[in-house]
C-alpha cells in the first residue's frame, strides 16, 4: 500500500515538473472569475477527501474504549418442583 502511496506521489511531481519545464507563454486573458472557479474546484476536492476519509481522520482523534466484559449468567441446574 505505501509503495502504492509513493508511485502515486512520484509519479504526480514528475508530471508536475514535466508541465512547467514545457511552458509555452499564453497570451490570454483570465478574468477574475476564473481564479475563484479554481478556488471554489481546489476546495470541493479538499471536501470530498476529507469526507471520504472522516473515519480514519476521526479515529486519529478519538481512543478506543475497551469492550465492556459481558456479564456471566449462572444457570441453576436444580429443578424446581
Amino acid at each position: 500500500m505505501r509503495l502504492r502511496i509513493l508511485y502515486s506521489f512520484v509519479t504526480a511531481a514528475m508530471f508536475f515538473c514535466l508541465s512547467l519545464a514545457f511552458e509555452h507563454k499564453a497570451y490570454a486573458y483570465v478574468d477574475p472569475g476564473s481564479g475563484l472557479l479554481m478556488l471554489q474546484a481546489a476546495g470541493t476536492i479538499l471536501t470530498g477527501v476529507l469526507f471520504t476519509l472522516r473515519r480514519r481522520i476521526k479515529s486519529l482523534f478519538t481512543r478506543n474504549k475497551p469492550a465492556p466484559e459481558p456479564a456471566i449468567e449462572t444457570v441453576s441446574t436444580e429443578s424446581k418442583a
